[in-house]
């Protein structure tokens, strides 16, 4: 029975990293797995572009995003997402015949954006969840600073206490901090990945504070009082204009849909309002809902 359960030697770390990273060759080279072979490509595309600033934009949307992507990684999803875009298109495209592969580019400059708009979306989420939370942090650390704690302490107890994402973000500073930077410029950077007035009007007040003294305690709770009022007024706000947001967005994407429909079962049907000069109206048509859109948004964002 000692046999049986007798634990295998782990061995020097070399061979149990060996072990996962993959086996030498008999000349002792490490042969380039998929994983190693894609990384490569990523490391040279990361080289060509860094410093660009489009690469900076896609980086900083990334980190505001929370998104665990490279630049490089996020361009290759784009043309992932363009060649599909190109394939529905060509596909949706079949009964134009020559003029399929014009579908096909058009339809692939769509998709081309599908991932931007992911990231930008699930950016704005999560500021606003950190806007949302950011009143009561504020309290937390204002009572952290009464019961004697430093204000890193108080960050420290925030990335630890405080709910995601608003946790991610203070564990980010500490960790910053903990490596030599600044805390002013800690927070510098957090309003970066975060841009929100609120924050900054924390930091602001934090830097203030740092230079000429005071209560900071004091100050926390006038300012999580304001931005909890602020909050509550947005709140109100939204449910009051949420009929006619929404109505937006049927009355405008109900047109589009019905014609995306009816290329799909009639397509024969639709080709003839394509034809000159009957094209202008489809044109026209589009032209009249993104304006209209766009002042029912304009009407509805009413800002605080």
């Amino acid at each position: 029975m000692a046999s049986i359960f007798k634990r295998k030697p782990k061995g020097n770390v070399s061979n149990r990293l060996t072990e996962y990273a993959g086996t030498k060759d008999k000349k002792g080279q490490q042969p380039q797995t998929v994983t190693g072979g894609r990384a490569m490509v990523n490391d040279r595309i990361d080289k060509a572009i860094r410093g660009k600033g489009f690469a900076l934009n896609i980086q900083r949307n990334l980190a505001r995003a929370d998104l665990k992507l490279t630049v490089a990684e996020f361009i290759g999803l784009k043309i992932l997402s363009t060649a599909a875009g190109f394939g529905v298109g060509v596909f949706l495209g079949r009964e134009f015949k020559q003029f399929s592969l014009i579908v096909g580019l058009l339809v692939a400059i769509i998709f081309m954006y599908f991932p931007d708009f992911y990231v930008k979306r699930r950016g704005n989420k999560r500021i606003k969840d950190f806007n949302g939370q950011l009143g009561d942090t504020i309290t937390l650390a204002a009572n952290s600073l009464r019961s004697g704690y430093s204000l890193l302490q108080s960050m420290e107890l925030i990335s630890k206490e405080a709910p995601s994402p608003i946790s991610d973000e203070f564990q980010r500073v500490i960790r910053e901090v903990s490596l030599g930077l600044a805390t002013r410029e800690a927070l510098a950077n957090m309003l970066r990945r975060v841009p929100s007035d609120d924050l900054d009007l924390l930091i602001t007040a934090i830097n203030i504070q740092t230079e000429v003294g005071g209560n900071l305690a004091q100050i926390l709770d006038n300012i999580g009082h304001t931005i909890r009022e602020r909050i509550r007024i947005k709140g109100e706000i939204k449910v009051l204009t949420a009929q006619q947001q929404y109505a937006g967005y049927i009355i405008s994407g109900m047109p589009i849909a019905l014609a995306g429909v009816l290329m799909l079962i009639a397509p024969t049907f639709m080709l003839k309002m394509f034809a000159w000069p009957w094209i202008c109206m489809p044109i026209c048509g589009l032209i009249l809902i993104g304006v209209g859109f766009w002042a029912i948004m304009k009407i509805v964002d009413i800002d605080v």
